[in-house]
């Protein structure tokens, strides 16, 4: 059995040198597409036929006396797009962002440096808000 073994081994390892010491077939230059073109690319490879699948039974339509008649549907009255921010608020908020920019942007009574935009937009609204601007209210967290 063993013997067997080392046999079979030995004919797998005989193949691996095989396959490395066989010379690569090169194509020549004529076949090669160019880069310009695939056609030459997908007329090479072969054919597939696609596999038919079986249709479903197309559903047959009632006869019109026993529809019944299709509902109207209800049409909602749309929102008038009015503005959540005032303009001032706004031109409140680019200024905090032109100080968070330059670097010079501070919060609170400590006057830490603010880290982050969104820190620095939440400021110029909070500003916004203390001179009486049209801003919603703040999230209840």
């Amino acid at each position: 059995m063993a013997l067997k073994k080392a046999v079979k081994k030995v004919k797998k390892a005989v193949k691996k040198v095989a396959k490395k010491a066989a010379p690569k077939k090169h194509k020549p230059h004529s076949a090669k597409a160019s880069k310009g073109t695939k056609a030459a690319v997908k007329k090479a490879a072969p054919k597939r036929k696609a596999a038919k699948k079986a249709k479903p039974a197309a559903k047959k339509a009632k006869p019109a006396a026993k529809r019944k008649p299709a509902k109207a549907k209800k049409r909602v009255a749309k929102k008038s797009s009015a503005r959540k921010y005032s303009p001032k608020a706004g031109k409140e908020v680019e200024k905090e962002m032109k100080k968070f920019n330059k670097g010079t942007a501070k919060s609170g009574k400590a006057e830490t440096p603010v880290e982050s935009r969104e820190q620095a937009i939440a400021i110029g609204l909070s500003k916004a808000r203390k001179k009486g601007e049209k801003v919603p209210k703040k999230p209840a967290w």
